[in-house]
């Protein structure tokens, strides 16, 4: 079945281009896939009317005489059972793979198609920090398509593009966050999140507790939605947090964290009613929280700031960095110390000798 999708995108300007997709399904899975972008919304629609006829007329374009598009090489890894993709690792391909560049040949992409794909990224206005996912997660793909599935095709035009993605800052990383709720704003929140409790009682979602545990603990919404009763350690007062966020390792980094500050109490509060103890959706939650946040006027507060603000108290009652990475779950502690000098910068001067 053929089909096309037309995607206004705004550039950094406020003016407006018209991406059309082109694509056909059979038997659920995309088997072809073609795109292009356009300054008016008619000659977008008209392309994708052509396209689909033309489809429909001759049949599916031989794209194997071409070699392997990377939209292709993208839905191998979409459809593969054994790769194991994150949700923003997926969302990310899926995006490539719905690019100018995802029509391209894997064996003809070089550095100047993935420069170009950049700027079209950041004129449609995602960040620098936002597009470095596109690049990694591409190379990533191209790396991984031989010994994967014996695809002929190398990481090099993405190593080969690096130099003019930094000089013209295309690419860059995310801005260091040192957000922290107020007390008063951590007061107004619960109430709002308890008056949402009480208009949807139906979702069964305790706000409430769901903040105040990812303050006390730490963890991330993700990692707090995953943990199971069977994970639970009585004896120690903490709970196995299976395959926790690395740079290095995700899957099987399994770590016992313990519950401090009232984070066992709220735990063991919860009922028991599935396998999960906060058996909800961590989108469902975040969202709550980020329409609690907007009616209430709070300004620039993520649901991921909570983690911080867990760490900030543990230092401000004199954890060590490396007892509060035990929490954290911090391999690197930089990002700790940032934490903690920036609580406490005259300590630095107080052992100044």
């Amino acid at each position: 079945m053929a089909f096309y999708r037309i995607e206004p995108r705004q550039r950094a300007d406020g003016t407006n281009r018209y991406k059309c997709s082109v694509r056909v399904k059979q038997k659920g899975k995309i088997v072809y896939s073609a795109s292009k972008t356009f300054t008016k919304n008619a000659a977008a629609d008209s392309w994708g009317r052509q396209q689909v006829v033309d489809i429909e007329r001759n049949g599916v374009p031989d794209v194997g005489t071409l070699g392997t598009p990377l939209f292709e090489l993208i839905g191998k890894f979409l459809n593969d059972s054994h790769v194991k993709l994150g949700r923003t690792k997926k969302y990310v391909l899926e995006m490539l793979a719905d690019s100018d560049l995802g029509k391209i040949n894997i064996a003809e992409i070089q550095a100047h198609h993935i420069v170009e794909h950049c700027k079209q990224r950041i004129e449609s206005g995602a960040g620098p920090s936002t597009v470095s996912h596109d690049v990694s997660y591409l190379r990533w793909a191209l790396k991984m398509a031989k010994p994967s599935y014996g695809l002929n095709c190398s990481e090099s035009p993405v190593v080969d593009a690096y130099p003019a993605l930094h000089d013209q800052q295309l690419i860059g990383k995310s801005e260091r966050r040192s957000r922290r709720p107020t007390a008063d704003e951590i007061t107004k929140l619960k109430a709002g999140l308890l008056e949402r409790m009480n208009q949807q009682a139906s979702s069964g979602i305790p706000y409430v507790d769901l903040l105040d545990f990812s303050i006390l603990s730490c963890m991330r919404i993700g990692e707090v939605c995953r943990i199971r009763w069977e994970d639970v350690n009585e004896e120690q007062k903490a709970v196995m947090v299976r395959d926790r966020k690395d740079p290095r390792k995700k899957v099987g980094n399994h770590m016992l964290v313990p519950l401090l500050g009232g984070a066992w109490e709220i735990l063991q509060k919860q009922p028991r009613t599935d396998e999960r103890i906060f058996p909800y959706n961590e989108r469902s939650v975040t969202a709550g929280f980020q329409r609690v946040r907007k009616a209430l006027g709070i300004v620039d507060l993520r649901y991921h700031d909570l983690r911080r603000e867990g760490a900030s108290r543990l230092f401000e009652k004199g954890y060590t960095i490396d007892e509060v990475a035990q929490v954290t779950g911090h391999r690197n502690i930089n990002t700790l110390w940032q934490v903690y000098t920036e609580l406490f910068p005259s300590r630095l001067h107080e052992k100044d000798i």
